[in-house]
């Protein structure tokens, strides 16, 4: 879809915030509860991080951002470079029309900017259009980590950039 426009924004804005809390919500209506996984503004704050938005007509239809994980490596347990996608959410009126493709990858780009090597992040069993998005994008699963990494429903994955 060529008029997808995707712009930065804070996550402390309005609008990422609204589109945080219908994200959450769908979240709830399949887990039970939303991300519980800590997450402040400033995780998202450039050069560490980015939020960005993404519009169609000037109604904003999707969100994703990435932040620096400090100390994660699959598997020495340390590493500076990595990027943790999070937030990520396409309204449902608006899936299956590229968003998500031109967010993931402008987060990609983002990231890639600011010096990160490695993306990873965390989806759920609950989730199996993610799964099947983020493996035709090229990720690969990798261990859990982080918040849910014992949680039996998470699946998480990882792409080099």
């Amino acid at each position: 879809m060529s008029n997808i426009e995707i712009r930065p924004s804070r996550f402390g804005a309005p609008v990422a915030q609204k589109m945080v809390a219908e994200a959450q919500e769908e979240l709830t209506q399949r887990y039970g509860s939303g991300d519980e996984n800590p997450i402040e503004s400033v995780q998202f704050d450039p050069p560490e991080g980015a939020f960005l938005i993404a519009w169609i007509d000037g109604e904003p239809v999707g969100c994703g951002g990435w932040r620096t994980i400090s100390h994660f490596d699959e598997t020495s347990g340390l590493a500076e470079d990595v990027a943790e996608i999070k937030r990520m959410y396409v309204t449902p009126k608006a899936r299956n029309s590229g968003v998500a493709t031109a967010l993931l990858r402008a987060l990609e780009e983002s990231a890639r900017e600011s010096g990160m090597r490695r993306v990873v992040l965390e989806t759920g069993l609950a989730q199996p259009e993610a799964i099947a998005f983020y493996t035709k994008m090229g990720y690969e699963r990798i261990p859990n980590y982080g918040y849910y990494k014992d949680y039996p429903e998470t699946v998480s994955f990882g792409r080099d950039l």
